[in-house]
């Protein structure tokens, strides 16, 4: 029950990030902080379905995580999901095209190697 939690987890937080991301680039950036200016802003990513579907994922990947932590000890929890920061690297270069240095996918590839060391 606890690695399907997990999975479930990391699953609605990669996709949850990744479409965030996405959403962001497309909203463009955020550089007038005039209150009328941000509040054009909140409206506009409100109505947007990619920034919509990424607060989803998110809030189904908090609330399983509240139900981990109804069944394993949060020094289980926290390292497990972090293989979300594994998927997210790899989605951000396949999927946004972002340009991954050879340090970051070392550090990738120690939050690999931590989750197996979980797993075992």
């Amino acid at each position: 029950m606890k690695w399907l939690l997990v999975a479930v987890i990391v699953a609605c937080t990669t996709v949850g990030e990744v479409l965030q991301a996405k959403g962001m680039r497309d909203q463009g950036e955020v550089d007038d902080f005039h209150p009328g200016a941000l509040g054009r802003v909140f409206r506009a990513m409100a109505r947007n379905r990619t920034i919509i579907a990424s607060v989803v994922c998110m809030g189904i990947s908090f609330f399983t995580f509240m139900a981990l932590l109804s069944v394993a000890d949060v020094s289980f929890a926290v390292p497990a999901t972090a293989a979300s920061y594994v998927l997210e690297t790899v989605l951000a270069k396949l999927l946004l095209r972002e340009r991954i240095s050879s340090r970051r996918w070392a550090g990738a590839l120690l939050v690999a190697c931590g989750v197996a060391l979980l797993s075992a």
